[in-house]
C-alpha cells in the first residue's frame, strides 16, 4: 500500500526529472498533456493548424490546454489524454509534399559568398510583439500559410496582392497591394517574404511556410543557387526575370531555419483559403 501511494505521488508530481518533458496539445485529434514527443506527434502530424507546445511541468502543459489536471487513477495509469469535444470537427489532412533540399541552414558557412543588401529605413518591418502561444507549431517550427495573386495578369490593368496567414484573428495576418511590377509570381515571392520579415520580427528562429506556388519553393531551394553561380542567367542564358524578387527572399531566408512546404491550392484547406482570401483582398486597395 506504501508502495502504491509513493507512486501515485510521484506521477502526479507537477515538476519533471531529468529530460522528462510534457507535450501540451490545444488543438490536434486529441487534445491533452502527453510524456513523449512521439504521442505528440501522433496528434498533429499533418494537422492543419495545429497548436501545441513542449513544457518542462505538468502544471504549465495542462494551463497551456486550458483544462485542469486529471486525478491519478494509479501507478501504471497511462499519460493522461482527454477526447476533442465531439461537437468540434477535425479538419482533413494535408497531403503536402516537402523537397529534400526544403531545409536551410540556420547558420551559413563562413566560406559562403554573400553580399548583403542595404535595406531602406522605410523598408524595415517592424511588429508589436506577439506572445508565443498565438502561433501554431509543427514540433519547433512555427507555422504559416502565404499566398499571392493578380487579376489580368500580364496585363496593363493587372492588379497584384499578398496574404499572409498566421491563424485565426491572429494580429500579424496581412493582406497588401504588391508594390512595384504586377505579376503573379512576383506577388507568390513577396507573400514569402513578409511572411519571414514577420518571423524574424518575432524571434521565430525555425518557420514552415505553406504555399501553393511551386515556383517560389523550386525557385528558392533549387534555382537560386545556380542563378547566383551563372551570374543570374537561366539554364538557357537569358536574365532572370524576377532576379530582385528572389535576391531579396534569398537574403531574407539567412539566419532563419526555413521548410518550404507544398499545398495545393483552392483544395479546401483552411489555412490556404485564408491566405488567398487575404490576397485578393491586397489586389483591391491602392499602392501605398
Amino acid at each position: 500500500m506504501l508502495r502504491w501511494l509513493v507512486a501515485v505521488l510521484s506521477h502526479s508530481c507537477f515538476v519533471s526529472k531529468g529530460d522528462s518533458m510534457f507535450y501540451a496539445v490545444r488543438k490536434g485529434r486529441r487534445t491533452g498533456v502527453y510524456r513523449t514527443w512521439a504521442e505528440c506527434q501522433e496528434q498533429v502530424n499533418k494537422f492543419p493548424s495545429a497548436r501545441f507546445k513542449k513544457f518542462a511541468t505538468e502544471k504549465d502543459a495542462w494551463a497551456f490546454v486550458g483544462q485542469q489536471p486529471p486525478e491519478p487513477a494509479g501507478a501504471h495509469s497511462p499519460p493522461a489524454e482527454t477526447q476533442e469535444n465531439s461537437s468540434q470537427r477535425e479538419e482533413p489532412e494535408i497531403n503536402v509534399l516537402c523537397c529534400n533540399t526544403c531545409k536551410r541552414p540556420y547558420e551559413q558557412s563562413a566560406n559562403e559568398e554573400h553580399v548583403a543588401k542595404r535595406v531602406k529605413q522605410d523598408e524595415v518591418y517592424s511588429a508589436p510583439t506577439v506572445s508565443e502561444d498565438k502561433f501554431s507549431y509543427m514540433g519547433d517550427f512555427a507555422v504559416v500559410y502565404t499566398d499571392g495573386c493578380c487579376s489580368s495578369n500580364g496585363r496593363n490593368r493587372a492588379r497584384a496582392g499578398i496574404g499572409v496567414y498566421w491563424g485565426p484573428g491572429h494580429p500579424l495576418n496581412i493582406s497588401e497591394r504588391l508594390p512595384g511590377r504586377q505579376t503573379n509570381q512576383r506577388a507568390e515571392i513577396h507573400a514569402a517574404c513578409k511572411a519571414i520579415e514577420q518571423a524574424k520580427s518575432q524571434n521565430i528562429k525555425k518557420l514552415i511556410i505553406y504555399t501553393d506556388s511551386k515556383f517560389t519553393i523550386n525557385g528558392i531551394t533549387s534555382w537560386v543557387d545556380n542563378w547566383k553561380t551563372n551570374g543570374w542567367r537561366t539554364s538557357s542564358g537569358g536574365n532572370v526575370i524576377n532576379k530582385e524578387d528572389f535576391e531579396r527572399l534569398d537574403n531574407l531566408s539567412k539566419g532563419i531555419e526555413i521548410q518550404w512546404m507544398h499545398i495545393p491550392g483552392h483544395a479546401g484547406f483552411r489555412g490556404n483559403e485564408e491566405a488567398d482570401r487575404l490576397a485578393r483582398e491586397g489586389a483591391s486597395k491602392q499602392k501605398s
